[in-house]
């Protein structure tokens, strides 16, 4: 069996809630909707466990389609995605700033 291509490090977690279908991330205690909260795995063996905490939240049916995202930290920390369609989804609705993540957390 190939080895799993993994995005570059530093990575999060993100899935959806399987109830209510919003974009959550693997946090220190559980998922948040909060992207700032994110769990941050910056080696391998973190980011396998990562994997290891979504294989079992996924079998308890609390979320779906879970897949590590690479990021940079800006300057207070925070993981920010690398790519546009993450960058989209850590906001919420693109079309009302005043909706979504980027309201509640303002991102």
């Amino acid at each position: 069996m190939a080895a799993v291509k993994r995005p570059p490090l530093p990575v999060i977690l993100v899935a959806n809630d399987l109830l209510e279908g919003d974009v959550v991330f693997a946090a220190s205690q559980g998922w948040t909707r909060d992207p700032r909260e994110a769990q941050v795995a910056e080696d391998e063996a973190q980011a396998q466990a990562l994997e290891s905490f979504a294989a079992g939240e996924y079998l308890r049916a609390h979320i779906v389609d879970p897949y590590l995202v690479d990021v940079e930290l800006n300057a207070e920390g925070v993981p920010v995605p690398r790519h546009y369609r993450e960058v989209l989804r850590t906001r919420g609705p693109s079309n009302r700033p005043d909706l979504g993540k980027q309201a509640d957390f303002q991102i």
